[in-house]
């Protein structure tokens, strides 16, 4: 069946158990995604949030399906297409349905972010504009390559490098204790990042053999982008009923300057990417999101329910667009 190479080893065992189903490799996969996102919670809560240890760990933790699904596909010859999608699939995801849609069904009873987290959430939403408008001038030409994507990883450090250098400024007078915690939460985010690449190292190979119907690799792309987005669907669907938009936000924006660039960079350099046709409306819908958010966070403090409503809609055109048409 052409198994990932990376289970082989535990492929008789879990054979042996009645485990080697797609079933238990989705389930692992979310399990050990809600877990990586509830210690990274406890690790905000505990004040790790805004330190420079954070500012390097955080964004990728939240991002790890997106970064795994590309280096488990670059290294089986996948498809570049479908990394594409998949990144698509993510960003469009949470800055559309995941942020107006909990959001145009409970309102913002309380305040967006404060001051503090809504300049980071402006400051990621710029980033995001940046990112999928060098991605929209490369994918013109139809693919990215080589060159493309070592620009790519290369504007990515460099913006990463600034925030970080930012975090230190701003930290320099501040005196922060790290628990003995954190060397358990540390761990933990390991363990779950190695299931989430053994679970995504499965089902890409299992999907990968399917030739027709939904569930094929003709939509890698998108179950995918559907499974790594789902833990921070059922985050932002529980804080907007909870009436904590700050948390949606936080929740939704943090990895959004993380897929494009890297994801589509790192793939690029190892093979040439064919850019799909639903590149253009998603980069659209991405953009013209990312200005909204900037518009109602930055000045109005606030998303009002109509404007989710209507980035609600705007998801349903990438679907439209994507899969129907």
């Amino acid at each position: 069946m052409g198994h990932a190479t990376a289970l082989k080893p535990l492929l008789p065992w879990l054979e042996h158990l009645g485990l080697a189903t797609p079933w238990f490799f989705a389930a692992l996969f979310l399990a050990a995604s809600f877990l990586m996102i509830w210690r990274l919670e406890a690790m905000v809560a505990g004040g790790f949030e805004g330190t420079a240890l954070g500012t390097l760990v955080m964004p990728y933790c939240t991002g790890m399906g997106n970064l795994i699904f590309a280096a488990v596909l670059a290294r089986q010859g996948g498809s570049g297409d479908a990394v594409v999608i998949n990144c698509l699939v993510n960003n469009v995801t949470n800055l559309t349905l995941l942020v107006g849609l909990p959001i145009a069904l409970w309102g913002m009873s309380r305040p967006a972010p404060s001051p503090r987290h809504r300049s980071s959430v402006i400051l990621t939403l710029c980033a995001v504009l940046l990112f999928t408008g060098v991605a929209w001038i490369m994918g013109r030409r139809g693919k990215i390559g080589f060159a493309d994507g070592l620009a790519l990883v290369g504007i990515f450090l460099l913006w990463q490098a600034f925030h970080v250098f930012e975090v230190l400024k701003t930290n320099t007078r501040q005196h922060r204790f790290i628990g003995p915690m954190l060397a358990v939460d540390l761990a933990l985010l390991a363990v779950c990042s190695y299931a989430i690449y053994l679970s995504t190292d499965w089902l890409v190979a299992w999907v990968s053999n399917i030739k027709t119907g939904f569930i094929s690799v003709k939509y890698l792309g998108w179950l995918s982008g559907w499974l790594d987005v789902l833990p921070n669907g059922v985050l932002a669907f529980y804080y907007g009923w909870k009436r904590q938009p700050a948390v949606v936000y936080a929740s939704q924006v943090g990895d959004g300057h993380i897929c494009i660039p890297l994801c589509l960079g790192l793939f690029a350099l190892c093979h040439p990417i064919l850019i799909p046709p639903v590149f253009a409306t998603g980069v659209l819908i991405l953009g013209a999101a990312a200005v909204i958010h900037l518009v109602c966070v930055g000045w109005l403090g606030s998303l009002p329910r109509a404007v989710g409503w209507f980035l609600t809609a705007a998801y349903l055109v990438f679907l439209y667009e994507g899969l129907l048409k």
